[in-house]
This record gives C-alpha cells, structure tokens and sequence, in this order.
C-alpha cells in the first residue's frame, strides 16, 4: 500500500483541481509557477502606481494570497516600471511566506535574470539559496498545492541554476559546493566529485576549497566501499595526500589520515587473502610473493605477522629453492658448483695472457651422479639452498 501512497495523492490533488475546472483555471508563469484564476477577478487598475498600492492594501490586511496576485499581475502588465522590480520580488516573498518554495526560487530566478543590476540582487541570490537548501535538507515538492515526495534533482538544479545566474556572487562558493552534496546524496559520485574539484579550481582563497579537497577523498572512499574497484581506492589515496601535502594544519588533517589508514588495511587484508587463496590452490609460489608483499607494505601488523609465520612453515616444508620463481630460483648442490668452476675458467680464458685451448661454457651441465641423486627427489627434499628467501 505504501508504494502506492504517492500515486494516490497526486490523483487526489489532480481530481480536486479537475474538479474545480468550471470556476477557475490553472496558468503556468515563469517565476509563478502554477496559479488559479477564478472567473470575474478584479481587474488590473491602469497604472503600475494604482496596481502597487491595491497589493500593497491586501498585503497589510493580512490577504496574502491575493496580495500574491495583485503583485504578479502588476509585474506581467508593467515590467518595464520603475516599481516592477520591488514587485516581482515581492512574489518571492509571499510565496515563501505561503509555503510554495519552488514558486518563490523561480520569481527570484526571473528577477536575477530580467533585473540583473537592481540594487536587490544579492539578496535575490540569499533567498533562491536557502530554498535550494532546504530541498537538500529533504523539503517536499508540491503539486497542485499538495505537497508529494523530496526530491534531491530538485535541490540539484537549483543549485545549477544559482550558479549559473551568479557565478560572481559571495554564494557561489556555498552553491558549488551544495551542487557536490547534492550529487554524492544521489549516488552521482563523479559528479560530486566534479563539483568539488570545480569549487577548488574557480575559488581557490575560498575556505570551503579545503572542504572540497577532502570531500574528493571521501567520495572516492565511499565509491570504493560499494565498487570493491582498487582504482578507485588508488584514487581517494591520491586525494588525502594532496589534502594533507596542501593543507597541513587544517582540522580535518587526523581524520584525513585516518582515512589513509583505512585504505591501507583494506590493501593489506585483500592482499593476504589473494596469498591465502594461491596457497590454498597449493601454488605456493605465487603464495609467498603475496605474503612478502604484506609484509613489505604493511610491517607490524597482524597480517604481516601472519605472513611470516606461513611463509617460514613453507621453508621447512617445501624448502627454499621451492618457494622462488622465474630467474630468482636458486641454484643448489653440485650444481651451482658447476655452474662457478665454469664461470672460473670462462674468466680465466678471457685474459690477454692465456695462452691455453679455448673454453665453451655449458650451461647447467650436472654429472651424471648428480642427475642420479637429485633429479628424482620431491620439492620437500630438495637441498638447502645458497641465498636466504626474500622478506
């Protein structure tokens, strides 16, 4: 039933406005929004002055909505006048003071843009402002005088649309960085993080470009929580680190840093569990290059200590040169003694003063004893090898 709640609603308000068709119709105005004009009003008096001092009346004797009327007639039949200004902004209050939000932000809009130099600018801005941010504290949207749903694209374009009119104003700052807000409560991480990195790069001196350095990480941080994605993990750790290389006296420095601890642990325990995986598949190889890469990253910590032990069961078991990979594997036994004595000589006949027969090395050529005696021995009986494992 709760799904359908709203559904509901909106019919309800849709069936009351149909309903009263025959007494009043319902207008669309920019910076008005949706009005209803009831057949037989009182008419627009002949001058901007007559029509200013009719709103005025009803305003003062508490009339409000049809205080709201008077003011936005006079505006669409006089907008050049010299009061027309004061007017449209007057629209913007009622409809405050009325609860119609949306209403209101649009008749301060179409006073930022139709009056661009009236004296009453920045308080236009102040107000379109606050409403934006009363939708992203969650203010529901109205329709047909009935208030429906919350809606954070609402919030969004408002913000948009602030700073589109003002991008100059001392609000633009607080707008763009909204704009991040609005974005990172609808998921929408890469455009949070463009509005934050564009609230950086447009005002710089501003102190809420620190907030929005941080915020980079943080939305980086949360993105990688729900994607498991290392890119993204690589980036939020490129954002604290340039927050705290920028910013190194800022309050939010600890728990910059703190962040960056996190970012490590997870690395370390998605790393030992890659080790336990190969080891588990008895590719012990692979094994311990993950569990040497623990240990490198992350000394003195659990895993680390972790890695260590299983690393130092696998020597006893397996044996060192069992464990290496690629050209790291050691050589053992006869072998590497071979394998030197032969160097030797290679060295030897490469002096200007040997007068002897030409040597031609022969690489990891084993007598035949040896052949015997180590070719057919199990990884757990191999000898000691000649260089530690790495650590």
């Amino acid at each position: 039933m709760r799904k359908f709640l709203p559904i509901l609603i909106l019919f309800s308000a849709w069936a009351g406005a149909f309903s009263q068709q025959s007494s009043a119709a319902l207008v669309y105005r920019s910076g008005e929004g949706w009005t209803s004009e009831t057949e037989g009003e009182q008419p627009v008096e002949s001058t901007a002055s007559a029509q200013l001092h009719k709103a005025q009346n009803l305003e003062v004797s508490g009339n409000l909505k049809e205080a709201l009327k008077a003011y936005s007639k006079l505006v669409r039949k006089f907008p050049t006048s010299g009061v027309a200004p004061k007017s449209l902004l007057k629209v913007g209050e009622l409809s405050e003071q009325l609860g119609e939000y949306e209403k209101a932000f649009d008749a301060y809009g179409k006073y930022l843009t139709t009056y661009p130099r009236a004296e009453d600018f920045d308080r236009a801005v102040e107000a379109q402002f606050n409403i934006a941010k009363r939708f992203l504290e969650g203010e529901r949207r109205q329709l047909f005088g009935v208030k429906t749903f919350a809606s954070m694209e609402r919030a969004e374009k408002m913000f948009e649309d602030i700073l589109k009119n003002a991008p100059y104003s001392k609000f633009a700052p607080l707008c763009q960085f909204n704009l991040g807000q609005a974005n990172e409560k609808q998921k929408k991480y890469t455009e949070a993080v463009v509005a934050y990195r564009d609230l950086t790069q447009k005002y710089p001196g501003d102190s809420l470009a620190v907030d929005a350095q941080y915020q980079i990480g943080y939305v980086y941080l949360k993105q990688s929580k729900e994607s498991n994605d290392p890119a993204d993990r690589s980036r939020a750790r490129d954002a604290f680190e340039d927050f705290i290389a920028r910013y190194p006296n800022n309050e939010k420095i600890s728990q910059a840093k703190d962040d960056l601890k996190s970012l490590a642990e997870h690395d370390t325990k998605s790393l030992l569990a890659i080790a336990k995986y190969y080891d588990k598949k008895k590719s012990y190889q692979s094994a311990v290059i993950y569990y040497n890469e623990v240990i490198k990253q992350s000394p003195g910590t659990p895993e680390s200590d972790i890695a260590k032990k299983r690393i130092e069961t696998l020597k006893v078991s397996m044996g060192e040169d069992a464990l290496r990979s690629g050209p790291e594997r050691a050589e053992n036994g006869e072998r590497a003694l071979l394998n030197r004595k032969l160097k030797a000589k290679v060295d030897t006949s490469a002096r200007p003063d040997y007068t002897g027969p030409p040597v031609t090395p022969v690489p990891d050529e084993v007598p035949k004893k040896t052949q015997k005696l180590t070719g057919d021995k199990a990884p757990s009986q191999a000898a000691p090898t000649e260089s530690p494992l790495p650590q």
